[in-house]
């Protein structure tokens, strides 16, 4: 076999687990979303504020876990599994960190939403939404940093057997408290909140009893003592992964500040709007698990000291993710009249997500270049270039660009994505050229830095 296939097999065997892990995470939302629109469209609109910030903090909380990649797979490629144990100590530690500070900006949700200009009534139904899952954040946070270190260990299915289960759960409990089944009141809205809430719990226990149970940790694992919380080892995670949350959150905000401009443009808008985010983000975890496989792939390469199959390895995960993004933008085309009825019986919600899903279509092969692309970069431990250059397509260009389209424009929604996809091309153009210049295979002094601590965290 010839090194190319080997290559592209391997990606596939990692990714494609995490592609299914992701997606199914992602199906939470999609479960809740739609049976939310059959309740009514203000819930929908509701829901979809809340998300807004309930995801915007959670993306930076995962990204800075998500520090947790370049240390693991590099400790893995070195065969040094006691760096590996000691970093899912401060990886577990660092989440229920982040759990406290995201608990407090959950409560001021209502407060955020009205300091944003949204609607009141929509507000305070927001609030609601996501007071409720409040106690299933550690429980993520957890599951989240558990499965970046089985993923760097390349142990990348039981994260998906988990999350299928939790998946078959949310619909039950979405399907009873939502609708009022199996003997529970009518909760609507509340009822979707409570159920995402007992579905990242599941999640959580689930991971933790998979890993003590089939001893998933062996070989790389040292007991719990003083050691775990040593600071230097929280520091290490973070100049990882603060850079990592940084690129990652200006990327969710900006899409997260397009649906609060959305907003002044009418519940209608709104509701076709979070169809297409959904679909898009959606169709979006398939390449996200390929740029986990990346960043566990060229870690492990660059730990073992292997630069040129790193680079390989690079290319091929490009080409799959702007491929399997190639095959979503023609279904987003073919589709886009059936697509929205998923979603909600609302005939004018249905037109107008119909006009944008197209060009939603138009960059889905940029979006899937990118964040391979970051992928690339954070199995590197260089994280930092993501975060310039998200800062400069998204906030410098794409979202002024968009929200000047769409409320002075004239070009209402449409203007709107049109706006981010430009954004979205030019960080995908510019990780590109990165990692062509500047990737794992190019070492100028001839030196692999196969260790965070050697190699300058976020350099």
């Amino acid at each position: 076999m010839s090194p190319l296939r080997a290559e592209v097999r391997k990606m596939l065997a990692l990714g494609l687990p995490v592609a299914g892990t992701l997606v199914s995470t992602m199906l939470i939302g999609v479960v809740d979303a739609i049976m939310v629109g059959h309740v009514s469209v203000e819930a929908m609109a509701a829901a979809a504020l809340a998300n807004v910030w309930i995801w915007a903090t959670f993306m930076f909380a995962q990204g800075v876990l998500m520090g947790l990649d370049p240390i693991v797979a590099q400790a893995h490629g070195a065969g040094d599994g006691e760096r590996a144990g000691r970093a899912l100590h401060s990886g577990v530690a660092m989440a229920l960190l982040l759990s406290a500070a995201l608990s407090l900006l959950w409560l001021a949700t209502e407060r955020v939403l009205l300091f944003s200009g949204q609607d009141p009534a929509l507000a305070r139904q927001a609030h609601a939404y996501t007071i409720v899952q409040i106690p299933s954040i550690p429980f993520f946070l957890v599951y989240t940093a558990l499965r970046h270190y089985l993923q760097g260990r390349e142990y990348v299915r039981p994260a998906l057997f988990v999350i299928v289960g939790a998946n078959l759960l949310n619909v039950l409990f979405a399907w009873s408290l939502i609708f009022g089944q199996l003997g529970f009141p009518v909760l609507g809205l509340v009822g979707a909140g409570i159920a995402a809430c007992l579905t990242r719990v599941a999640s959580g226990v689930g991971l933790v009893a998979l890993v003590a149970t089939l001893g998933l940790h062996r070989g790389a694992w040292v007991p719990i003592g003083r050691d775990s919380l040593r600071a230097s080892g929280l520091r290490e995670v973070a100049a990882y992964g603060v850079p990592v949350a940084i690129q990652v959150s200006l990327e969710a905000w900006a899409f997260s500040g397009a649906a609060l401009l959305v907003g002044h443009l009418g519940a209608t808008a709104l509701a076709a709007h979070t169809i297409a985010l959904n679909l898009a983000s959606l169709s979006f975890m398939m390449p996200l698990g390929i740029a986990q496989g990346a960043a566990t792939r060229v870690g492990n390469l660059l730990g073992a000291r292997q630069p040129a199959a790193a680079q390989r390895a690079a290319w091929v995960s490009l080409a799959l993710g702007a491929g399997v993004m190639g095959l979503a933008a023609l279904a987003f085309v073919g589709l886009r009249e059936w697509l929205p009825r998923l979603y909600t019986p609302d005939v004018a919600v249905i037109a107008a997500c119909a006009a944008i899903l197209p060009i939603a279509a138009a960059f889905q092969i940029f979006d899937g270049t990118q964040v391979v692309g970051c992928g690339i970069l954070r199995g590197m431990g260089r994280v930092r270039p993501a975060a310039a250059f998200n800062l400069i397509g998204y906030w410098l260009l794409g979202l002024p660009l968009g929200g000047w389209l769409a409320l002075r424009g004239g070009y209402g929604l449409a203007g709107l994505w049109w706006g981010l996809a430009l954004g979205l091309a030019l960080v995908a153009t510019s990780l590109v050229v990165f990692v062509a210049l500047r990737g794992p295979g190019f070492h100028p002094r001839g030196e692999i830095a196969t260790a965070p601590a050697r190699s300058g965290a976020g350099s």
